[in-house]
């Protein structure tokens, strides 16, 4: 099965987030995402075995077991691609607590042999697929109110005609106070 483990957000960062990705669909082409679907990914896994998401919970579980409370704050926006056929993204800064959990929860991958995509860590949400970014400036933009992650989880990854579809298979929560 194709998966990926990802920090969960919470409700009123995904209402801005959400807020931010309406005021931004009317002024480019493209596949905007439901807000269902937002999220920060942590690991893409790719395709792997029940044994290896066995290993991937228990990865899960101890990375949140030892992280600190994840602050989210956004960054701006940035895109994957060309300018005419983009992924669009709302960066999050990149703080210690974040780093290092997605990097305590790549050594646990690392340690029980489950493989991933091994590229930098570079925290964002995806808004948009396909997106043509117009030369244009952009409207004036009310970025999401900080926030903080509630919990870690691993997502199957099913891929159909209308985009990608997320079940949540394992969860851990996050500690929310230092």
């Amino acid at each position: 099965m194709r998966a990926f483990i990802a920090l969960d957000l919470d409700p009123a960062f995904v209402s801005d987030v959400a807020a931010l990705a309406r005021r931004l669909e009317p002024t480019m082409k493209g596949r905007f995402l439901a807000r269902e679907t937002y999220h920060l990914t942590l690991a893409f896994l790719g395709e792997i075995d029940e044994r290896e998401v066995a290993d991937a919970a228990w990865a899960v579980d101890e990375a949140c077991r030892r992280a600190r409370p994840v602050a989210l704050v956004s960054e701006g926006l940035g895109k994957f691609g060309r300018a005419g056929d983009a992924t669009l993204w709302l960066g999050i800064a990149p703080d210690s607590a974040l780093s290092n959990l997605a990097d305590d929860l790549r050594a646990h991958l690392a340690a029980r042999g489950v493989p991933f995509d091994a590229k930098p860590f570079r925290p964002h949400i995806t808004l948009a697929r396909r997106v043509r970014i117009p030369a244009a400036p952009l409207p004036a933009l009310a970025f999401p109110q900080n926030g903080t992650a509630p919990s870690v989880t691993l997502f199957k990854s099913t891929l159909d005609r209308a985009g990608a579809v997320y079940k949540p298979l394992h969860s851990a929560p996050l500690p929310t106070r230092r």
